[in-house]
């Protein structure tokens, strides 16, 4: 590509069109398992526009959009790639949440960080190549994938069905300056505890499923994990249990606080170290379990991995990403920061906190796709006001870094 190429293409960078778009898209309610209504606005938007589209349907009844700007053929395939699935909503917005608004330099809209915003500036960067008139020899793709907030339902869905592209960039809210290519591996974990039920009034011979649990979570807390740390990862391996239920039967009956609980949960969430894995994680957390039961013949426990569907956790088990710093992607799109901005990137590889959670790169890098992630990042008003926000300057940003890097791999001769 010509400078005059890449000048065309920075041109047709268009502000206020792609905010319409993140406004288009902060109007319809996304939480994830209910993306389809925005994944068939996605489709009929980048239709109207000349791409080839195709819903997929990932689960029954639940659709993803991937769009295609073809290339003229043999040069190398490029994917953006972003989830359009939301986090749950705060309470406390003094905004409406469903009502975009644009205050200076911030969009404020549910979901807008994580991460419609990223999503708007990728569609921007694929349409000012498109209205550039600048072709591509290779193809680009745009992946508005569902589930990543379930482990990345969505991308191990094009992982096993595809399309797959060379290379791909994630526009997750890790900074228009960073690039990013190391997470920590995520597992959702259930552990149940098994006792005896007993009225309350006939105690003896009861098994109490809620006073196992308490013996338990000291030792899921501790466990003391199979690994080397990591001096740029300090804080791996980390351990939450964010959820305990209890009651009678795995269906958890609340009807019968008068009988000593049979049956009691917690979810655990584990960050974990790239050298470990999903199955380790789970044999060292056995292993402490194990030794309870070898001290308390009635300590009776099930670890399931990742936890059942029912609760609604991830699905989908993020194994630990860590892409090869000389892998091309990496440099092409530090190169097209340093192109956009005059400045070097501020990091390359680790960026934290972010690199403590987990996204959708570990599965295209398990199917053979190298990928980065570099998107507009945000924040909440306050501490005190929930309502989120992206810097519209940052989307503008990386649309451009985008655009470029578009430029950039699909002219390498495939």
């Amino acid at each position: 590509m010509t400078q005059r190429d890449n000048e065309s293409v920075l041109a047709a960078i268009d502000r206020d069109d792609m905010l319409e778009l993140a406004k288009q898209m902060l109007r319809i309610p996304s939480f994830k398992t209910e993306e389809t209504e925005l994944a068939k606005f996605m489709a009929d938007y980048l239709g109207r526009r000349g791409y080839e589209v195709e819903l997929q349907e990932v689960e029954p009844g639940r659709f993803q959009t991937i769009a295609t700007l073809r290339g003229e053929g043999g040069g190398k395939s490029l994917m953006f790639n972003g989830h359009l699935d939301i986090d749950p909503l705060a309470f406390g917005w003094k905004r409406d949440p469903w009502e975009p608004s644009v205050e200076g330099d911030r969009l404020f809209g549910a979901g807008v960080r994580n991460m419609q915003a990223g999503v708007a500036s990728m569609v921007q960067a694929a349409e000012a190549v498109r209205r550039s008139g600048v072709r591509l020899k290779g193809d680009l793709v745009l992946a508005c994938v569902v589930g990543e907030l379930q482990g990345g339902v969505g991308s191990s869905y094009l992982r096993e069905q595809g399309p797959l592209t060379d290379m791909a960039v994630i526009t997750e809210p890790h900074g228009p300056a960073n690039v990013m290519t190391v997470h920590a591996g995520v597992v959702n974990i259930a552990v149940h505890t098994i006792g005896k039920s007993r009225h309350t009034s006939r105690r003896q011979g009861s098994v109490d499923a809620i006073d196992k649990m308490r013996k338990a979570i000291p030792a899921i807390r501790e466990v003391e994990f199979t690994c080397e740390g990591r001096a740029d990862l300090p804080a791996l391996p980390l351990v939450n249990i964010g959820v305990i239920m209890g009651g009678m039967g795995r269906d958890y009956d609340l009807k019968g606080p008068n009988f000593v609980s049979d049956f009691c949960t917690v979810l655990v969430d584990v960050r974990f170290l790239p050298g470990m894995t999903s199955e380790s994680v789970v044999a060292d957390l056995d292993r402490a379990l194990s030794a309870l039961r070898a001290e308390d013949p009635d300590f009776v426990y099930e670890i399931e991995a990742p936890a059942p569907p029912v609760f609604k956790a991830n699905k989908v088990v993020m194994e630990p990403f860590d892409l090869p710093r000389d892998e091309y992607i990496v440099e092409a799109v530090a190169r097209q920061i340093r192109a956009v901005t005059g400045r070097e990137p501020e990091n390359v590889g680790v960026v934290l906190p972010n690199s403590y959670t987990g996204n959708d790169s570990c599965h295209l890098w398990a199917a053979g796709v190298p990928c980065v992630l570099i998107g507009p990042a945000g924040a909440q008003e306050s501490p005190d006001v929930p309502d989120e926000y992206a810097p519209i300057s940052e989307m503008e940003q990386v649309a451009k870094v985008l655009a470029l890097t578009a430029l950039d791999v699909c002219n390498l001769q495939a």
